[in-house]
């Protein structure tokens, strides 16, 4: 690989921050999976798993406004250095919560996702916006957010593989725990940062009003409309799929969290794979067509997914609808960022955080309520069907947008919407 591939590291800075995220995910995804592990495993509920996933979202829903307006009025750097010390207390306290409760730990884990989805509503857009200011060279951002991109769907592949054979060794409690210790290398990396004085803007217009401009420029403009809609669309109607792979693991392949670990981390694997596609993208590539293509890719897969009776196959299958979920998903930011205009960016950007947040934990209550009458299998076939319409949806759009504007912009390269894709990383 060319070295220029990893020139952002040349940066002292971003060198510190991307070694201490890095330890960081990992144990994130190890803790991610060992929850949905613990839930299902202790209540036996698909419905349990969809609240799991409810309590980590919503509240991050809830709170994602104001999580960008305290990102953009106060030093970015003590916002994100905060959230991870909260974040460090919050593992903790889940790794005591099932070390001294381990048959009945549910609704402590449930409450203290809920605090995390809190913290996560200030921490994603504090993190998303300090990597630009890390970055001396401007020129090298682009392959400061790819590197981000890689290294979180690395750790999305091996966070749950490493997971699934902790808990079986060692316990649920341990990948809390592990997951505590992991923010110590995140923290020790963000002190030895070297930022310049943070000097607040003034800002003349009120909340209020900041916040009512933004909703009037997203009515009034219908390729950015359609872009959040379609966003809320596929959160509620169809990536909710992934709140049933313990059910797959447990119930349909007779598994253990072993096997769990490798579904989850076949998603990792397929969003590993999907990075380095949209890395690997010219600047002068259709991403409206990528993107529609890969939510059929997605639909198909799920299809296929849903009812293969072998496991090794299933993993297979999982890896590519997992690849057209995230070409999908990030390509809509990406678009979302090459079409909104510079000043209205922060609040956009906030009002997908908003949507996608917001509408993934409610379609996670509804895809636990449904597994439950018409199974997972039934269940995961009907979201690869809405995952098709909705593709039929895009390439309405698709149609659309050539026959208005046959020669499209130059977007920005595909990885530099991948961190407001990080929303998920509960």
């Amino acid at each position: 690989m060319n070295s220029d591939a990893f020139r952002a590291l040349r940066n002292r800075n971003f060198r510190l921050f991307f070694a201490g995220q890095s330890v960081s995910l990992l144990g994130t995804w190890m803790q991610k999976t060992a929850v949905s592990w613990v839930v299902y495993a202790q209540t036996h509920s698909k419905f349990m798993l969809g609240v799991s996933v409810f309590a980590t979202l919503f509240p991050s829903a809830l709170f994602s406004l104001l999580g960008g307006v305290v990102t953009d009025r106060y030093a970015r750097y003590r916002v994100l250095l905060a959230t991870q010390v909260l974040s460090l207390v919050q593992a903790a306290l889940l790794a005591l919560a099932v070390f001294f409760d381990k048959q009945d730990a549910v609704w402590e884990i449930i409450g203290l996702s809920a605090v995390l989805g809190i913290i996560n509503a200030f921490d994603v857009p504090a993190r998303q916006s300090l990597v630009y200011e890390l970055m001396a060279d401007k020129q090298d951002l682009p392959n400061a957010v790819a590197l981000n991109s890689t290294m979180m769907n690395l750790s999305k592949l091996l966070g749950p593989a490493v997971a699934g054979f902790a808990i079986e060794r060692l316990g649920a409690a341990a990948c809390f725990g592990l997951n505590a210790l992991s923010f110590v290398a995140v923290i020790g990396s963000l002190l030895a940062l070297r930022l310049p004085a943070f000097v607040p803007k003034p800002r003349p217009q009120a909340l209020r009003d900041e916040l009512a401009d933004g909703l009037r420029y997203v009515r009034d403009t219908p390729a950015i409309r359609f872009i959040l809609l379609s966003i809320g669309l596929m959160a509620l109607l169809v990536l909710p799929f992934t709140t049933l792979m313990p059910v797959f693991a447990k119930d349909v392949f007779h598994g253990t969290a072993a096997t769990f670990g490798l579904l989850d981390g076949a998603m990792g694997l397929g969003g590993f794979a999907a990075a380095l596609y949209l890395t690997s993208l010219p600047p002068g590539a259709d991403l409206n067509r990528v993107m529609t293509t890969n939510a059929f890719v997605l639909g198909v897969g799920l299809l296929l997914f849903a009812y293969t009776p072998y496991y090794w196959l299933a993993l297979a299958f999982l890896v590519g609808s997992s690849f057209g979920m995230m070409v999908q998903t990030t390509l809509n930011v990406t678009l979302l960022q090459t079409t909104v205009q510079p000043a209205m960016r922060g609040r956009v950007i906030s009002l997908y955080v908003l949507m996608y947040t917001g509408a993934l934990p409610l379609g996670s209550l509804v895809v636990g309520t449904v597994s439950q009458r018409v199974g997972v299998r039934a269940t995961v076939l009907a979201e690869g069907v809405l995952a098709l319409l909705i593709g039929l949806l895009y390439l309405r759009n698709l149609r659309q947008t050539r026959a208005a504007a046959p020669a499209a912009p130059t977007p920005l390269l595909a990885s530099q919407a991948v961190e407001a894709t990080q929303a998920v990383r509960a």
